[in-house]
């Protein structure tokens, strides 16, 4: 086996150690902490999927969607003059598909700030049963024994510390995220109106080739 692999298995073996002792040391809570921090930043993965690849597919398949019925004629002809204007669309179609999207770029943003704010207040919870474990400790022990001490004072500690790391984290990411969800909500019948006269301009320079 090439000596690069063995150096890496070895980091990893020792990083696991580590990572087994933070999670012991803080306790039962941090188990919980553990799961909310996997649920929250799947959560936000999936919110930038979203961003990066879903969401442009999908306003151009709901643009696809309107001008085929706009040249069914479900928008009516007004909706067309208004396009071949320059102008926007003002049709209870046009508004209930906006609505859709807005509803796609919005989804499962108030979970992940439940789950934000959720991450402190399981720190707490964690600090509380440290603080009871210090003081069965002294209790029953007195002063005499600082490494039971030391244990529960870890385990008040480091819930905290995780708590508030993986809020912090997830704040960071999520604001981000919300401005720009927050643009796109107000761009979209903007977009969507956009790319509607660029398609019916496209058409009628088409037809006019034709003839």
């Amino acid at each position: 086996m090439k000596p690069w692999f063995d150096d890496l298995l070895f980091y990893l073996q020792q990083h696991q150690l580590t990572l087994d002792q933070f999670l012991q040391a803080g306790g039962w809570v941090m188990n919980l902490i553990g799961l909310l921090c996997i649920l929250l930043f799947s959560l936000l993965a999936e919110r930038y999927w979203f961003r990066w690849l879903v969401f442009s597919r999908m306003a151009r398949q709901t643009c696809t969607d309107l001008y085929s019925r706009l040249a069914n004629g479900e928008l009516g002809a007004a909706a067309l003059m208004r396009l071949m204007a320059g102008q926007g669309v003002n049709h209870p179609i046009h508004q209930s598909l906006c609505c859709d999207l807005r509803l796609a770029l919005n989804q499962r943003m108030t979970i992940i700030r439940t789950l934000i704010s959720l991450c402190p207040l399981l720190g707490l919870l964690g600090t509380v049963s440290g603080m009871i474990q210090v003081f069965d400790t002294l209790a029953m022990n007195g002063t005499g024994n600082p490494r039971l001490m030391a244990a529960g004072i870890a385990s008040a500690t480091l819930p905290t510390l995780a708590g508030m790391a993986v809020s912090v984290t997830g704040l960071l990411l999520y604001s981000h995220l919300k401005s720009w969800t927050d643009r796109k909500s107000e761009q979209v019948s903007g977009l969507l109106t956009e790319q509607l006269i660029s398609m019916v301009s496209n058409q009628r320079s088409q037809m006019t080739k034709d003839a």
